[in-house]
């Protein structure tokens, strides 16, 4: 029987399938707990190392090379830690690449970008990330993380969506709430206002309809109050539900799990998916009657993310299916 990842074949580019939750970290020690809490949950969230609100300034370089020798560490058991570096404006951006390219290339999993104020600062950082990848003999793309978080980034999100090694695009609330520089209230950086708002609630729809027509992942900020779950929870549901977004960040350990919890797949999608997935392969992918409903190659595309993301969740599947598909 062949695997839906060999017959599947998608009509353009598809969605990545990467974690819901991405978890910041800046310190060495707060990396170690990190990588830790990992291993302990599960692959179920990456980790961002922070080079930029994370470094000291004046040892930017001596941070770089500390997050450098953490993601190649053994500790990193999942090879799911990403980097953050310095945004454009700031003159070690460029020495962050340098550092982290060359030295932990093959093992980061994503390298995000902050506070771009257009299209052309992010190409620009981009460009150099390729040429840095080439020089240091890395062959595979390193995936792209961009923050939205400008009055300039927002101008050029449709444009800067279209970028290569784009793999998720980010809303940073609060640097795009202070860029309004009074005009949006500080209230509005928590619920319900950071949904209600009708210039908050525009710049996230329009990040998440950049993002989805480009195959991009979006991604959405964090909740501030750092200690009560079901806060974390609820913002998540409704990122999730409401504006289509599919990650979010996280920055406090108790908000990994109310995250991923608030993005797991519906409960009654995953049941019929694992049933119309394990039929249809079977049937060697052809059309298929299930509850009474036709279902084909389209259909099973969509059940197969689903499954996928349901997996990366750390949801139960039965046992069927991951003896077939994730075995």
């Amino acid at each position: 029987m062949t695997h839906p990842n060999e017959e599947l074949f998608e009509s353009g580019k598809s969605l990545p399938i990467i974690p819901s939750c991405e978890h910041f970290a800046g310190s060495q020690k707060l990396i170690a707990k990190a990588f830790e809490l990992q291993r302990k949950l599960g692959a179920i969230f990456d980790i961002t190392c922070d080079c930029e609100d994370g470094a000291q300034v004046g040892k930017e370089v001596e941070h770089a090379n500390m997050v450098a020798s953490m993601i190649n560490a053994s500790d990193n058991t999942y090879k799911m830690a990403g980097v953050r570096i310095h945004d454009y404006s700031n003159a070690n951006w460029k020495s962050d690449v340098d550092i982290l390219v060359s030295q932990a290339g093959e093992n980061l999993a994503y390298i995000t970008l902050p506070k771009c104020n257009s299209y052309n600062d992010v190409k620009e950082q981009i460009e150099y990330i390729q040429a840095t990848c080439k020089t240091a003999g890395i062959s595979r793309q390193i995936p792209i993380h961009i923050l939205i978080e400008t009055h300039g980034a927002l101008r050029d999100v449709e444009q800067i969506a279209t970028l290569p090694w784009l793999q998720v695009l980010d809303f940073g609330l609060m640097d795009f709430v202070s860029g309004y520089q009074g005009a949006i209230a500080a209230s509005n950086m928590r619920s319900p206002g950071q949904f209600e708002h009708a210039l908050l609630a525009r710049a996230k729809a329009n990040i998440t309809q950049a993002a989805l027509a480009n195959s991009v992942i979006p991604c959405h900020n964090v909740t501030l109050d750092l200690k009560n779950s079901y806060q974390t929870y609820s913002d998540a549901k409704k990122a999730r539900e409401e504006f289509g977004f599919m990650r979010m960040w996280s920055i406090y350990p108790t908000q990994i799990p109310a995250i991923v919890d608030a993005m797991k797949p519906d409960f009654g999608e995953l049941e019929a998916a694992q049933g119309i997935l394990i039929a249809a392969q079977d049937a060697k992918w052809g059309p298929i009657q299930y509850a009474g409903e036709l279902h084909d190659r389209a259909t099973y595309r969509y059940f197969w993310e689903l499954l996928q993301r349901a997996h990366f969740s750390g949801v139960k599947l039965c046992e069927e299916v991951n003896k077939r598909f994730f075995a």
